[in-house]
């Protein structure tokens, strides 16, 4: 990949401006820096809004042009973004005053006449040159896209993802703007007509430094690292009869899906929200459903190709929790000592042992609220969509129960928790006279320990290391599960370690 990439492409009008400006949304991020040119009424302006719009999830807002304000700020779901014009810039300097010398952290910054700027801003940036076509009519533009320096890989996914929607047949379907996660996936609607489906971005994750026993985090805890993994149980859970969503294009190399749209009815109402009961039930259902099946490992890919599912093995569940180590503990002012860590690991792979022992399932492990929809013209375990599942792994069957009884997102009450438990238990029960109800519930305190103390630290670093402060309210809700769990006689062994040594998170007593 050289540290410059250009395309063309052509515009019939302002509805394929704003797909491409809704395509390159898609792939940036906060401190992306973005220049338009081109003669006047070439366009730049009618750019600048639809990216605005699109990300705002607001075709209606009103985006003026910043001719006269020079910069116009934006408070946006995703991060925020700045608006400029530059025309009657009269000399670099003055870009100082309108808080574009430096550029604002955390970003994204649309500046429409650069030139007025000199040498000014960033060489590290997407330049789109508009222009007009008159032979293709009064509407048409051409547009040259050019990414600099680290930009450069943004404009060479561009393309590809553009060449990917027209082989598709979607490149006149409208976008859509979805909300993302806490990964490094993207998504949008695709509009064809009176169909819907959805465009998945999902970018090789970044490897970061192997520090995890030569590994990054990534591997070392069997997280996807690609598409590949969402495409093979995507079809693997079709096959057990769960609502996962159909792949209808796939670009396997670059990571880019269009899957079915099972639409937006989720499992949860209210505000502060809180469980459907009868669809939690109903999700319950289909992991004991699941659970009860022999699975297997490895699973077919593509014609002669296969994807193997990973163990979640000790060392995995061990490094998952050591984030508590590493990002938790520092915000609460503890810095652990190597006594302190080297008991925390040594306690933890004694705990894991019993669950760790058992037959394995297919574990998702983030089955809860913002990954369930509700499909209420299917029947029986189908009615819940599942749509997140590429960090599948083979593991311990109560890992999912407690995903979901424990819903990391929302409050999800004791009594409700129980009834859920009690009713996945029941359900095991009746299918199977060997299954272990003692047993489930002790792998289920284990796990739901396991799984709270690693989100303490999974938010802590989101907040500190990804700027995602939004994380750290869901603390509070984690620390209560976690002491949920700390009850049971099989945590009896950790539990005032735990009080010792592990401060609750900021405004709770």
């Amino acid at each position: 990949m050289t540290d410059r990439q250009t395309f063309t492409t052509a515009l019939a009008d302002e509805t394929a401006t704003a797909a491409l400006m809704a395509d390159l949304a898609l792939l940036i991020g906060p401190g992306v820096l973005i220049t338009l040119t081109g003669d006047l009424g070439a366009g730049k302006t009618a750019a600048a809004r639809a990216m605005i719009r699109y990300l705002a999830s607001d075709d209606d807002l009103e985006v003026p042009s910043p001719t006269f304000t020079l910069a116009q700020s934006y408070d946006l779901p995703s991060f925020p973004l700045v608006h400029a014009d530059l025309y009657r810039i009269s000399d670099a300097s003055e870009l100082e005053e309108i808080g574009l010398s430096p550029l604002p952290d955390g970003t994204v910054v649309l500046v429409e006449w650069p030139d007025r700027a000199g040498t000014t801003l960033p060489t590290d940036r997407i330049d789109i040159a508009l222009r007009h076509d008159a032979a293709q009519g009064d509407t048409a533009r051409s547009a040259e896209i050019t990414g600099s320096g680290g930009a450069a890989i943004v404009v060479a996914r561009l393309k590809v993802l553009r060449e990917f929607l027209t082989e598709a047949g979607h490149a006149k379907s409208r976008r859509e703007r979805m909300a993302g996660d806490a990964s490094t996936r993207s998504y949008a609607r695709l509009h064809k007509g009176e169909r819907v489906f959805i465009l998945m971005n999902s970018p090789k994750r970044p490897d970061g430094p192997a520090i995890y026993n030569g590994k990054p985090y990534s591997g070392a805890v069997h997280l996807a690292e690609d598409v590949r993994p969402f495409v093979a149980m995507a079809g693997a859970l079709r096959a057990r009869g769960v609502s996962a969503p159909k792949i209808n294009d796939a670009d396997l190399d670059h990571g880019f899906l269009i899957t079915e749209d099972l639409g937006r009815e989720g499992v949860i109402e209210g505000d502060p929200p809180r469980p459907i009961v009868e669809r939690y039930e109903a999700a319950t259902d289909l992991l004991a459903a699941l659970h009860g099946q022999d699975v297997p490992s490895v699973l077919p890919l593509a014609p002669q190709v296969t994807y193997t599912v990973p163990t979640f093995d000790v060392d995995a569940m061990l490094i998952e929790i050591s984030l508590v180590l590493e990002w938790y503990l520092p915000d609460r002012g503890v810095e652990p000592s190597q006594v302190l860590r080297a008991e925390f690991l040594e306690m933890w792979r004694d705990l894991l042992e019993a669950p760790l022992a058992g037959k394995k399932t297919w574990v998702i492990r983030d089955y809860h609220s913002p990954n369930l929809l509700w499909l209420p013209a299917r029947e029986g375990i189908a009615r819940v969509g599942v749509i997140d599942f590429q960090d599948a792994v083979m593991g311990p069957p109560a890992y999912d129960v407690v995903s979901l009884a424990q819903d990391a997102r929302i409050d999800v009450p004791a009594d409700i928790e129980q009834t859920l438990l009690a009713r996945y238990v029941a359900a095991r029960a009746a299918a199977s006279p060997d299954f272990d109800a003692d047993a489930l519930h002790a792998d289920y305190a284990i796990l739901s320990a396991q799984r709270n103390t690693r989100l303490l630290g999974t938010f802590a670093r989101l907040n500190r290391r990804d700027g995602k402060p939004h994380y750290l309210k869901h603390q509070p809700r984690i620390w209560d599960y976690l002491h949920r769990s700390l009850a049971h006689t099989a945590l009896d062994p950790v539990r005032a370690w735990y009080a010792a040594n592990v401060p609750p998170p900021a405004g709770v007593s």
